[in-house]
C-alpha cells in the first residue's frame, strides 16, 4: 500500500497526518493575499492571523441529544435577551479544552445531566472564524435541572417531544436537530437486524481528533474517476512532499469562497464541475507553543467529470487508488450521510 492511500486510511479513521508544516500548505493566507493584491484587491486579514479562542476565533458546541422515547433535550435561556426562550445545549468553547470536552461541560451546565460524546454530526461556518461543532451521545448520570435549579447558564431543562412545544430563541438549530433526529432514527435501525439492509449508509462514530495545529487548514481531498480504467484517483500536491492539497482558512471569508480561490489555483479558471461531499474528519487542538487553537477540516471533494477532462495548472498530480479503498470512497460517495455535512451560513 503506498504512503499516500495509508494516509486516506488514516483520515477515514479520523486518526491526524501531523504537522501542517508551511511545505505542506499549499495556499497560505501570505499568498492568498499577494494573490488578491495582483489583482488590485487590499487584503481583508493579515498574512500572520492566528486563530486564538475567545480573540481572533469562535469556537461553538452544540449538542442534539435523544433519549429512547425520541425526545429531543432542550433548554430554557436564563439570558434577559432571550428570557422565556428555549435552545438547544450550546455554548463557546473555552480556553485549552477540546471539542468534546466543550460539549460535555455546556450540556452539564445547562441540563445536569452528564454525558459521553460519541459522534460528531455537523459543522457550521460562517466567515472563517466562526465555527459551530454539532455533537451527540449517550446520557451517563445527573439529574435534570428544574426551575429550582435555575442559575446564570439556564433555568430549567426537558425532554420534548417536538420543539413546536416551545417559543425557540432562534430557528438556526432546526436543520442539527433534523440531522440530530435522522442519526438517532438510523442508531435505532441499526440494532435490528431487518433495519441495517433497509438504511442508507451513515458515516461511522466519529469524534475531533486532538491535534495541536498552528493554523487552521482545509485538506481537501479530491477524486475523480479515470473513464479508461473506471478506477478512482486521488489529487496529490507535489509542492515540497506529496501530500492532499491544502488551504490556510481566510478569516473573512466564507470557507466556499477559500475553497473556490484554492480551486482556481490548481484548475485554473474554468473549474470542472465538482461538489464538496462533506467531511471526513476534524482536527483541533491548543497549541501551547504558539499559543493557537488551530483547526484542520478534511474535505472530501468529489469532480463529476472524467480525469482525462480535467486540466491541471497548479503543482498537482492524480494517483490510482487500489481497489479497497476505491470502493470505500465510491460508498461514502453514494450516501449524502456518509460524511459529516460542512455547512456554510451565509
Amino acid at each position: 500500500m503506498s504512503s499516500i492511500e495509508e494516509k486516506v486510511r488514516s483520515i477515514l479513521n479520523a486518526k491526524d497526518l501531523g504537522d501542517i508544516t508551511p511545505e505542506l500548505c499549499d495556499f497560505s493566507l501570505k499568498e492568498q493575499n499577494a494573490t488578491a493584491e495582483a489583482q488590485g484587491v487590499q487584503p481583508s486579514a493579515t498574512s500572520d492571523f492566528v486563530p486564538k479562542v475567545g480573540q481572533t476565533i469562535n469556537y461553538i458546541v452544540a449538542c442534539v441529544m435523544f433519549n429512547e422515547h425520541d425526545e429531543l433535550l432542550m433548554i430554557e435561556e436564563a439570558k434577559p435577551s432571550c428570557a422565556g426562550k428555549w435552545y438547544l445545549p450550546a455554548g463557546r468553547m473555552e480556553k485549552g479544552e477540546s471539542i468534546t470536552e466543550a460539549a460535555a461541560r455546556e450540556l452539564f451546565e445547562e441540563t445536569g445531566l452528564n454525558a459521553e460524546m460519541t459522534t460528531l454530526l455537523a459543522v457550521e461556518s460562517a466567515g472563517g472564524s466562526w465555527f459551530r461543532f454539532v455533537l451527540t451521545g449517550r446520557i451517563t448520570g445527573g439529574r435534570l435541572k428544574t426551575p429550582a435549579d435555575a442559575d446564570a447558564e439556564s433555568i430549567q431543562a426537558l425532554w420534548l417531544r417536538s420543539v413546536k412545544e416551545v417559543p425557540l430563541r432562534a430557528n438556526d438549530i432546526l436543520n442539527i436537530i433534523e440531522i440530530g433526529r435522522a442519526y438517532h432514527q438510523h442508531q435505532k435501525l441499526a440494532k435490528s437486524a431487518e433495519g441495517v439492509a433497509k438504511q442508507p449508509l451513515w458515516h461511522a462514530n466519529v469524534l475531533p481528533t486532538r491535534y495541536p495545529h498552528k493554523r487552521n487548514y482545509m485538506r481537501v481531498l479530491a477524486v475523480a474517476r479515470k473513464r479508461a480504467s473506471n478506477s478512482m484517483n486521488i489529487l496529490i500536491s507535489e509542492k515540497n512532499a506529496h501530500h492532499f492539497p491544502t488551504v490556510e482558512m481566510h478569516p473573512n471569508r466564507s470557507l466556499h469562497s477559500t475553497l473556490r480561490k484554492f480551486m482556481i489555483e490548481i484548475f485554473g479558471a474554468e473549474l470542472p464541475q465538482h461538489r464538496p461531499h462533506g467531511l471526513l474528519s476534524v482536527e483541533h487542538g491548543t497549541n501551547s507553543e504558539e499559543g493557537s487553537d488551530g483547526l484542520c477540516l478534511n474535505l472530501l471533494v468529489a469532480f463529476r467529470p472524467p480525469l482525462e477532462e480535467i486540466s491541471l495548472i497548479g503543482k498537482c498530480i492524480w494517483q490510482e487508488l487500489s481497489s479497497p479503498l476505491d470502493e470505500t470512497l465510491a460508498r461514502i460517495l453514494s450516501s449524502k450521510n456518509a460524511s459529516i455535512p460542512l455547512n456554510v451560513i451565509r
